[in-house]
C-alpha cells in the first residue's frame, strides 16, 4: 500500500483528471466490499462540470485536487458516502452547486458532510489568532456530529501539503505553521499515525528547509549502513520467533524526520549522536503472542530500563495499542521493538478511521457501541470552550488534545488520563467539578502530596474532600495543568465572587490602558466598547470586567481589542471621530477639575492651597482609600499622613502644633502609583521568604526593598512596594496571609 501510495505521489503531476479517476474505480473495484461505482462516477462527473475551467496554482485541473482527496479517503478505509464526499468537497464553495442539489442527487449525509467541509473555511476572521479559535471550535462541533468532516479536511490539508510547491514563501509559511500546530496534533488524537507523521515531515519541509536538507542528505548516506542492521536484527528475530512457533511479521523503520528533528532541537544533538534511528513492528495474531514477543525480546537482547510501555492493557485516549520496549543490540546500538495484533495495526495507522462503522445508505453516522467513550474528550472541549476567549481555548485545546499523556489510577482501578506534569488538582476536577471545588489534600500512592506534586505514570491517586472547604485559590490556577481544570476553576470564581472580579477587573484593564496613554473613561463610549463586547463574546462592560478578574480574559487582550478599536474608530469616523470624543472625556475631566476647590497634587487635593509643595510621610505610607490628613512642614510643605497615624492621634502631646493640620483629601482620578510598607511576623522555616516572593510575583506586584531578620525562630519581614490604592494593598495583604506560618502583617504607623 505504501509503495502504490508514493508511486501515485510521484506521478499525480502527470496525470490528466480522467486517467486518475480510472486508477480510483480500480482500487474501488478491490476494497474487498460492495461500492457503487455508477454512484461515485456521477459524483465526479458533477465535479468535472462543477469545478469545469478551474485552475490550481502549478497550472493542472483543479479537479486533480478533488480526485486526489478522494484517493487519500479510500487509503484512509473511509465509506462509500466518504468517497463521494471528497470528491465533491469544495464544490459548494467555488461552484453554483447548491447544498440542495448535492442532497437531492446524493442524500442527506454527503450533502451535509460537504457543507460541513465548506464551513470550516468559509468565514474571514479579523486576526489569525481568531481565525485559528474559530476553526478548532468548528472542527471539534463537527467531529461531534459526523467524524467524517474531519477526515475529509485532514485528507485535503494532506494533498494541498503535497502539492504546496507552487505556492508563494509566505503562504507555504503560514500552512505549514497551521498544519504544524493544528492538523497534524488533530491527526494524532484521532490515532491516525501515517497521516500525523507525514504532515509533519512536510511542514518542517518548509518551516526549516535547512534543517529538513540536512537530515534527509544525512539519512540518505547512512541508509546502507541503516538498512543492514536492521536487516540482520529482523532475521535474528524473525529465526528465534519460527523456533518459538510463534506467527508473526516483522517491519523495521528509521525515525521519521520530524521525529529526528525534534530530538535533536529538544537535546542539542547532531544527527550522530541520535543511535535509536530504528525501530521494529512485530505484528502478531493474539495479544498473548504479544507478550510472549515481549519475553522473546528480552531474552535476545539487553533491556533498558524504564523504557517499557503497555499500551495493550492501558490504550491512549486515541485508541492506539501496542507493547514497547528499547533494548541494545551486540552492535551496542538501542532500537525499539513494538508488538501489536493486526487489529491494533490497523487502529494505529489510520485511527478512528480504522473503527468508524456506517449503516450503508443511512443520514447520517453512529458509533459503535461502547465507542461513545473515546470521544468523551471532544465533549470536555467542547464544555470549556464556552468559557475561554481564543487566545485561552487554543492553549487548552494544544494541552488537552495535542500534549503527552499521564495515566493514573482512582482507589478503586479506574484508569484516568491527564496531560503530562499534570497535578492532583488536574486528578479531582478531572473527576468532578465538586471533587476539585472541595479539596482538601491529596495522597499519592499512599503518601499525603502538596497540590504541585507532579502525577507519574502508575500513580494511585486518593483526594480528600471537605464541605466546608472554602473553595480552590487563584494560584491553583498557576498550577492546574490541563485546559478543563483551569476552566473549571475559572468557573468558581466567576459564581462566587462577581462584585470582587468586577473591581478587580476593571481597575486591571484601567492599569493595562494607562500604560499606552489612555484613561479607562476614554473607552468607556458605547460605540467603542459594543463591538469590542460583541468580539470577546460579553454582554456588558460588567461581565468583560468579571472576566478579567477571575482570570478568563487577560486584561492586556481587552486592552489591545480596545486600542483597536479606537483606532479604527479615528480611521473611519469622519463625522465625529474617536479622537474627538476622547478630547471632549479630557475636557470634561478639565472642568471638573476646575470646577474643585485646589488643583490636585500627587493625587492630593489640599484645602484653600495651590502650587504647594506635597511628600508622603514615611512613619505611615498613606495610599489612596486611606482617611488622611495634612501637616504644614517648615520648609517642605504640606507631609500627608493617615488619619491612624500615631503622630496624628497624639497631636494633643504638642498643642502649639495644633493650628499645622489642615484638611486634605484624595481627588477623584487618580494616576500615580504609592510607596507603602508592610511588616509580616511569622513563624521562622524554610523557604518562607521564597513563597512570599513568589506570591509578590504571581500578582505583579512591584516590590522595593524585601529585608528579613530572624529572633528566636520568629521571622520579621518588611516590604516595601508601590500600589494604586488601598483596595488593591488589601488584596496583596488577604494572600500573603494565606502562607503558611504567618500569624501577623501589619502596616507602618500601627
Amino acid at each position: 500500500m505504501d509503495e502504490k501510495l508514493d508511486n501515485l505521489n510521484s506521478e499525480h503531476q502527470l496525470l490528466d483528471p480522467d486517467e486518475m479517476y480510472a486508477w480510483l474505480e480500480d482500487r474501488l473495484r478491490g476494497v474487498g466490499h460492495p461500492v457503487d461505482i455508477d454512484r461515485i462516477r456521477a459524483a465526479y462527473e458533477l465535479a468535472k462540470r462543477g469545478h469545469e475551467g478551474q485552475k490550481r496554482k502549478d497550472g493542472s485541473p483543479y479537479l486533480t485536487h478533488c480526485v486526489a482527496v478522494a484517493e487519500i479517503a479510500v487509503d484512509f478505509g473511509l465509506d462509500e458516502d466518504s468517497i463521494v464526499a471528497a470528491l465533491l468537497h469544495d464544490i459548494i464553495e467555488d461552484t453554483t452547486v447548491t447544498h440542495e442539489e448535492i442532497e437531492k442527487q446524493f442524500g442527506s449525509a454527503v450533502a451535509d458532510i460537504v457543507d460541513g467541509v465548506t464551513k470550516l473555511t468559509r468565514v474571514q476572521y479579523t486576526s489569525k489568532e481568531d481565525e485559528q479559535m474559530e476553526n478548532l471550535r468548528k472542527m471539534l462541533m463537527a467531529m461531534a456530529k459526523d467524524i467524517r468532516v474531519i477526515l475529509i479536511k485532514i485528507a485535503d490539508r494532506l494533498h494541498n501539503m503535497r502539492t504546496m510547491d507552487y505556492q508563494t514563501p509566505e503562504k507555504q509559511r503560514s500552512k505549514s505553521l497551521e498544519t504544524m500546530e493544528i492538523y497534524a496534533p488533530l491527526a494524532h488524537r484521532l490515532g491516525m499515525q501515517r497521516a500525523k507523521w507525514e504532515l509533519e515531515d512536510l511542514s518542517l519541509q518548509y518551516l526549516d528547509p535547512d534543517g529538513y536538507r540536512e537530515i534527509t542528505s544525512t539519512l540518505t548516506e547512512k541508509m546502507p549502513q541503516l538498512e543492514a542492521f536492521m536487516d540482520s536484527v529482523k532475521r535474528k528475530i524473525q529465526q528465534r520467533l519460527d523456533e518459538e512457533g510463534i506467527h508473526a511479521s516483522i517491519f523495521s523503520r528509521i525515525k521519521h524526520v520530524y521525529s529526528i528533528y525534534r530530538k535533536m532541537y529538544a537535546q542539542k544533538l547532531n544527527l550522530d549522536g541520535i543511535f535509536d534511528l530504528c525501530a521494529f513492528r512485530v505484528i502478531v495474531d493474539t495479544i498473548p503472542d504479544c507478550y510472549n514477543v515481549l519475553g522473546i525480546i528480552h531474552d535476545m537482547f539487553k533491556p533498558v530500563p524504564g523504557r517499557f510501555k503497555d499500551y495493550i492493557s492501558t490504550p491512549k485516549p486515541n485508541m492506539y495499542q501496542s507493547v514497547h520496549t528499547t533494548v541494545i543490540g551486540t552492535e551496542g546500538i538501542p532500537f525499539e521493538v513494538q508488538a501489536r495484533t493486526w487489529e491494533m495495526h490497523h487502529t494505529a495507522e489510520y485511527g478512528i478511521a480504522a473503527h468508524w462503522k456506517y449503516k450503508m445508505g443511512d443520514s447520517g453516522a453512529s458509533l459503535r457501541m461502547g465507542d461513545e467513550d473515546k470521544f468523551a474528550w471532544v465533549r470536555r472541549l467542547l464544555e470549556s470552550q464556552q468559557e475561554s476567549d481564543a487566545q485561552d481555548f487554543f492553549h487548552n485545546l494544544k494541552i488537552d488534545m495535542f500534549a503527552d499523556e499521564v495515566f493514573v489510577f482512582s482507589p478503586k482501578g479506574d484508569v484516568i488520563n491527564l496531560p503530562a506534569g499534570a497535578t492532583p488538582i488536574d486528578f479531582a476536577y478531572m473527576i468532578h467539578s465538586d471533587v476539585g471545588n472541595h479539596m482538601v489534600g491529596a495522597s499519592v500512592n499512599g503518601r499525603i502530596v502538596t497540590f504541585d506534586h507532579v502525577l507519574q505514570n502508575g500513580d494511585i491517586v486518593e483526594i480528600r474532600t471537605s464541605k466546608s472547604a472554602p473553595g480552590p485559590s487563584r494560584d491553583w490556577l498557576n498550577v492546574a495543568q490541563s485546559g478543563s481544570a483551569r476552566t473549571k476553576i475559572k468557573q468558581w470564581f466567576k459564581k462566587e465572587r462577581r462584585d470582587e472580579n468586577i473591581a478587580r477587573g476593571r481597575d486591571m484593564l484601567a492599569e493595562e490602558l494607562r500604560r499606552s496613554g489612555i484613561a479607562l473613561e476614554d473607552v468607556m463610549d458605547e460605540d467603542l466598547m459594543a463591538p469590542v463586547l460583541k468580539r470577546l463574546c460579553f454582554n456588558s462592560p460588567d461581565d468583560m470586567f468579571a472576566a478579567i478578574g477571575y482570570g478568563g480574559l487577560a486584561s492586556v487582550r481587552a486592552a489591545n481589542r480596545l486600542k483597536d478599536e479606537l483606532a479604527r474608530s479615528i480611521k473611519e469616523d469622519s463625522k465625529k471621530t474617536a479622537l474627538d470624543k476622547v478630547s471632549q472625556a479630557a475636557e470634561r475631566r478639565e472642568q471638573q477639575a476646575a470646577r474643585r476647590e485646589s488643583k490636585p497634587i500627587q493625587g492630593i487635593l489640599v484645602a484653600g492651597l495651590d502650587n504647594c509643595l506635597v511628600k508622603f510621610s514615611r512613619c505611615c505610607t498613606p495610599v489612596p482609600g486611606d482617611p488622611v490628613i495634612g501637616f504644614i512642614t517648615r520648609g517642605q510643605g504640606v507631609s500627608i499622613h493617615r488619619q491612624d497615624c500615631e503622630n496624628y492621634l497624639n497631636r494633643s502631646r504638642a498643642p502649639e502644633e495644633e493650628g499645622r493640620w489642615i484638611k486634605v483629601s484624595w481627588a477623584d482620578e487618580i494616576t500615580e502609583r504609592y510607596n507603602t510598607s508592610l511588616m509580616i511576623y511569622a513563624r521562622d522555616r524554610t523557604g518562607l521568604v521564597m513563597d512570599i516572593a513568589t506570591v509578590l510575583n504571581a500578582l505583579n506586584a512591584k516590590v522595593r526593598t524585601l529585608n528579613a531578620r530572624d529572633n528566636s525562630g520568629l521571622a520579621q519581614i518588611y516590604i516595601t512596594l508601590e500600589v494604586k490604592d488601598l483596595a488593591e494593598l488589601h488584596y496583596i495583604i488577604t494572600k500573603l496571609s494565606q502562607i503558611g506560618g504567618i500569624t501577623e502583617i501589619c502596616r507602618n504607623g500601627k
